[in-house]
């Protein structure tokens, strides 16, 4: 059996996230059956991390086992002939029996991006959140400072959320506005469940004037008196890139 390594890049739009669901079609879920159908076999995918329904990828990280061996551009090849074009493999190799997508990645990279312009292109509007109000960007970006480092973020999480620990490393935080486009990338050794989206609101909020840099540090401190910014649409999330 052979452990490939395997880089995707998505369209979400019309899936329920990467986690296989029931009754839903998933990116994990769509892959799955590709390589099965063309191993011949059951075969199971392991991902880096879980995009919520609706978000995108651009360096989605997976492994899995094959029982035949590939010349690479003949894997890839292959295994995108099995797939719908909005799920593509970019890059797919042999690694070590022990790699684990998930297990070894040491840091992942979200993007979320607000579209500051008058009027969304249609070539865009699946891929940014549009925001018709003007911000303060200089302001979201001493929020940003705030937030680098180790912290418990918690108050970032959904409700759901169950985790042994809400400690989180944020290794850069960078919020970047050109050409109408403002974005916000992140870096971390890990994400709560739609913590990306929620830090983007909170930074709205900031920007907008509706929350102080002081109500932002208190986030940090679970002070109960204050609440994190809405959970943004998912269409404006990517995940760009995971480092192993």
């Amino acid at each position: 059996m052979n452990n490939i390594k395997a880089v995707l890049q998505y369209d979400g739009t019309e899936y329920h996230g990467w986690q296989i669901q029931p009754g839903r079609r998933t990116i994990q879920g769509v892959l799955t059956e590709a390589l099965s159908q063309l191993d011949q076999r059951p075969v199971i995918v392991h991902g880096a991390g879980r995009t919520d329904a609706g978000a995108h990828a651009e360096g989605q990280v997976a492994n899995f086992f094959l029982s035949r061996r590939w010349a690479t551009a003949d894997l890839i090849r292959a295994i995108n002939a099995c797939l719908p074009r909005d799920i593509r493999v970019v890059e797919a190799s042999p690694v070590d029996p022990l790699f684990h997508a998930r297990f070894d990645a040491k840091a992942k990279t979200y993007r979320y991006r607000f579209y500051l312009g008058r009027v969304v292109s249609p070539f865009l509007y699946r891929y940014v959140y549009p925001c018709f109000y003007p911000l303060n960007v200089s302001r979201m970006q001493e929020a940003c400072s705030l937030l680098l480092g180790k912290h418990d973020f918690a108050a970032f999480s959904s409700r759901s959320q169950e985790r042994s620990t809400t400690i989180r490393v944020i290794t850069e935080i960078t919020l970047v506005e050109s050409d109408h486009m403002l974005e916000l990338c992140v870096t971390a050794d890990g994400f709560l469940r739609a913590m990306v989206r929620r830090l983007a609101g909170t930074l709205q909020e900031v920007g907008r004037g509706r929350m102080s840099l002081e109500q932002v540090a208190a986030l940090l401190h679970h002070d109960p008196a204050v609440e994190a910014g809405p959970t943004l649409p998912a269409q404006g999330l990517t995940l760009l890139r995971v480092d192993y």
